[in-house]
């Protein structure tokens, strides 16, 4: 019954919430410079009774916002990023994330008076470049929901079924410099060092499971040909649908290439290492009912789940916690993420659509669970069962 009121309901926030995904489009505010777009949002929150902590993680743009009625009921986690693309702006379309999950919350608080139940909304920043959410969960973020809910404009109306876990590592290789020429004998080459790194991992494709991923480029050659190459950076990029494969197989062989490769060059390295992106655990339970409630709000360009997608830091939420993503069409199928075309379609009718598509299925998901509320613990077992298998695929 309450699924009738949730269109009413956001009809009274809808032109804020429009608006203010307009602004947040014209800020731009790239990874970790969101000042004005979290601010907007967090401050929203605050004046529609949440509870607002800024800065959270040691995060300036990150947040929490809480509102809690009666007590011992659900906690719904709603995530929200805002962070755009260098130098093209929104083209990934993150300014709508936050008002659409926050029009969610609102009509869930404002048509939910009987229940007990928490909503969480968690503003996480800088999701294309460092992974945000990755450092607000090693900090202790997202242990207080029991499910954790995303939105994301895209160009078809679907749930994500895998996402790849990925590392990325810097190595830089050190040797001795010399003249190529005249005294070559006297060099170490850190170049060799890279090359002979990438051949390794040609020779390990043969060897690891068909959906792992391997990347790699020379960031720093370290000088002209005309030398040996003292010094020389290289990046690698390691992936694959299995957390446990890639961090119990994969990372410990490309360890042994670098150790081999400058075992047969005479130089020797340092690696960086960036923040681990895991690969979601996917609970079908709650991908179904998601979809069910797109179903039942005519959401536009309904397709089947995505079977393959990229690394996201939501990954590392979903690995802890239930989870899952409904990506609202505004663009047609086909298009490509942070592409001119998404950039252009930001700020139209379709967008703001998908705005609401957005809100209208998250809202009426929670008001499944809290109606149902055997549907929590379905969920929560289906979760549990999934990632126990996940981590036996070594």
């Amino acid at each position: 019954m309450k699924k009738e009121h949730i269109k009413h309901a956001l009809e009274a926030y809808l032109p804020e919430l429009t608006a203010m995904a307009d602004q947040i489009y014209d800020l731009a505010e790239p990874g970790m410079e969101e000042f004005q777009s979290s601010k907007l949002l967090a401050d929203y929150l605050q004046n529609h009774g949440f509870t607002v902590e800024m800065g959270i993680a040691g995060l300036p743009t990150a947040f929490r916002a809480v509102y809690e009625q009666g007590e011992g009921g659900p906690s719904f986690g709603f995530l929200a990023e805002y962070d755009a693309l260098k130098d093209i702006g929104h083209a990934c379309g993150h300014h709508m994330q936050g008002p659409s999950v926050i029009g969610a919350a609102l009509a869930l608080k404002d048509i939910c008076k009987e229940q007990s139940y928490k909503i969480v909304v968690y503003g996480t920043p800088a999701e294309e470049t460092i992974g945000g959410k990755i450092i607000m969960q090693e900090k202790g973020c997202f242990q207080d929901i029991d499910i954790a809910l995303m939105m994301h404009a895209a160009p078809a109306t679907c749930v994500d079924l895998r996402c790849m876990a990925l590392e990325c590592f810097y190595v830089n290789f050190h040797g001795v410099e010399s003249h190529a020429a005249m005294s070559p004998d006297k060099g170490k080459s850190a170049f060799d060092a890279a090359l002979l790194s990438f051949q390794g991992i040609e020779f390990l494709r043969e060897h690891v499971k068909e959906d792992s991923r391997m990347h790699y480029t020379v960031l720093d050659a370290g000088g002209p040909s005309n030398i040996v190459q003292g010094r020389t950076r290289a990046e690698y990029t390691l992936r694959s649908y299995s957390t446990d494969y890639l961090e119990n197989v994969i990372v410990p062989r490309f360890y042994d290439i670098i150790k081999g490769a400058c075992l047969m060059t005479g130089t020797t390295y340092d690696i960086e290492r960036s923040y681990p992106f895991k690969a979601k655990i996917p609970c079908i339970t709650l991908n179904d009912l998601i979809m069910e409630n797109a179903g039942q709000f005519d959401a536009p360009q309904i397709t089947g789940p995505r079977e393959k997608t990229g690394s996201t830091d939501f990954g590392n939420v979903m690995y802890d916690v239930p989870g899952c993503c409904i990506r609202t069409a505004f663009v047609p199928e086909g298009t490509s993420a942070h592409s001119k075309e998404y950039l252009n379609a930001g700020k139209t009718d379709k967008a703001h659509a998908a705005l609401r598509s957005g809100s209208e299925i998250l809202a009426g998901t929670c008001v499944d669970i809290l109606e149902n509320p055997e549907l929590l613990q379905k969920i929560k077992d289906e979760f549990q069962e999934r990632k126990k298998k996940e981590q036996l695929m070594k």
